[in-house]
């Protein structure tokens, strides 16, 4: 095993544990996000909710609610720290297990790419943490939701193709 893979692996492990952290956070605040007496999701927020759900559920939150919301989407900018880059080093991972020169370029480019779906998840919560400020600015989603989907068209190739490649026990010859 070569010394690049087992600094991946050690990077890898880390994002893990910073992704894994900041999850636990982020799920222990989720119990309380509710509104009207019934809960909503961050999922929701994200992607399923139409435009007037969103601000209904911004603008009935009570100050708890909203604070509880707002500490989410901070610990969710920790958590992009780990999981993005560590979708990274598992692409780059997987790169050292293929001798396939286009299987290599392709994970080098999934990996490359998270560092975009890291910009779209930033922009994400910027955009959530200026709805939670003022509903009212909260405007056509088009642009927000491509955002979205981007990051996780991004996110979920990237980790997908990088597990696929990483668990793999071939080598390429001289690594």
């Amino acid at each position: 095993m070569s010394a690049n893979y087992k600094r991946w692996r050690l990077f890898f492990l880390f994002c893990l544990g910073l992704a894994l952290g900041t999850t636990f956070c982020m799920k222990w605040l989720e119990g309380d996000f509710v509104y009207s007496g019934g809960p909503f999701t961050i999922i929701g927020l994200e992607i399923t909710y139409p435009k007037e759900k969103i601000m209904e559920i911004l603008t009935g939150l009570n100050d708890h609610v909203r604070y509880l919301l707002t500490a989410q989407l901070y610990y969710d900018f920790i958590f992009m720290a780990g999981i993005y880059p560590g979708i990274a080093a598992l692409c780059m991972m997987g790169r050292y297990k293929t001798r396939s020169a286009t299987w290599r370029n392709i994970l080098l480019w999934l990996a490359i790419l998270q560092a975009v779906a890291f910009a779209c998840d930033f922009a994400e919560n910027v955009y959530l943490l200026e709805w939670i400020k003022a509903p009212s600015s909260v405007s056509d989603l088009g642009v927000y939701h491509t955002i979205v989907y981007a990051k996780w068209l991004l996110a979920l190739i990237g980790a997908v193709f990088g597990i696929i490649f990483s668990i793999r026990r071939r080598y390429p010859a001289g690594n």
